[in-house]
């Protein structure tokens, strides 16, 4: 029981660290995220404020014997789709190495595009969805009905409600898009739109 309380006191620092540039941290085990907001004719300042932010952080860990890892940081803009051209393009300086933003970032397994439409999640879930029917659709005259079901819930509901909160206002089409799963699960896998029966990649 003392390792998360013990991991929380050795990284209290760092929160405080991060929000002495006056940016907002986010800790999730060894994943540390910093969010900050500004005006579209701010951005360049809100960048190097971050990168000197991660600047600071990298010496941080350095002193605590750890280590920044630029290949696995990634940094994301986002604003609405009409304010999207506004957004700076230009690679942003993490502990010395430049990222270039994101057009989308995973997080916690929740894709997260730039314009927060969520249109890269919704298409990702359907996909793992959709192939998930396409292996069921193979099985479903091998096993009990029962045992069907189960697995419909296991690999097509679980993927569908993991993180739904995320999907409040979503667009009608990508609403269409996951009620599509839905229908081709209850009218039967042996029912599949066209898209579910292509392979995805």
């Amino acid at each position: 029981m003392l390792g998360p309380i013990l991991f929380v006191l050795y990284t209290a620092d760092l929160i405080v660290l991060i929000e002495s540039y006056g940016l907002s941290p986010h800790l999730y085990a060894d994943d540390t995220q910093v969010y900050g907001s500004c005006p579209p004719a701010a951005a360049d300042s809100l960048a190097l404020r971050v990168s000197e932010c991660a600047d600071a952080i990298s010496t941080w860990m350095k002193s605590n014997r750890l280590q920044l890892n630029p290949d696995k940081t990634e940094v994301l803009w986002c604003a609405t789709g009409r304010r999207q051209h506004q957004l700076p393009t230009s690679a942003v300086l993490i502990a010395g190495v430049p990222i270039t933003p994101a057009l989308f970032v995973r997080d916690l397994g929740i894709y997260i595009d730039a314009d927060l439409s969520m249109r890269i999640r919704v298409q990702r879930t359907v996909s793992r969805c959709f192939a998930a029917l396409r292996q069921l659709r193979q099985i479903r005259r091998c096993v009990p009905a029962t045992t069907f079901q189960m697995l419909v819930v296991a690999l097509v509901h679980s993927g569908l409600d993991y993180g739904n909160s995320v999907l409040v206002g979503i667009t009608a089409y990508l609403l269409r898009r996951l009620q599509s799963v839905l229908g081709a699960e209850r009218g039967g896998t042996a029912d599949l739109p066209p898209e579910a029966l292509r392979s995805h990649h």
